[in-house]
């Protein structure tokens, strides 16, 4: 069984597996066909879908560690460097109102906005 659990794997069944119906499914043509027997079938369906998640968790860390680098080599802002501007720009405004909500009280003129 762990033999046909690594050709499985090695041949791409792992991506291909995505839920237990689907592996439920193909462990059940294998039963027919005699590659596994029904003892070893529950055990085989559990050990595909973990083998399934285990490689599509791996293919997606390596897609978004390429969407981070091309990001990068193409010097485009990442959502995280968004959400810190987008927070120093709303700091930088709140701090702009109370300097001219001060001067106001003051009777200072306020300067020219520059658009």
């Amino acid at each position: 069984m762990r033999d046909l659990l690594g050709k499985a794997v090695s041949l791409g069944l792992g991506f291909a597996i995505a839920s237990k119906e689907q592996a439920e499914k193909v462990v059940e043509e294998l039963v027919k066909k005699g590659e596994v027997n029904k003892d070893e079938s529950k055990q085989f369906v559990d050990e595909l879908v973990r083998k399934g998640q285990e490689a599509q968790a791996s293919l997606e860390e390596k897609v978004r560690g390429y969407m981070i680098s091309a990001a990068h080599e193409l010097n485009l802002t990442t959502k995280d460097d968004y959400v810190r501007l987008k927070q120093r720009v709303s700091e930088l405004e709140r701090r702009v109102a109370e300097l001219e909500e001060q001067l106001r009280q003051s009777g200072e003129p306020l300067p020219p906005a520059e658009s």
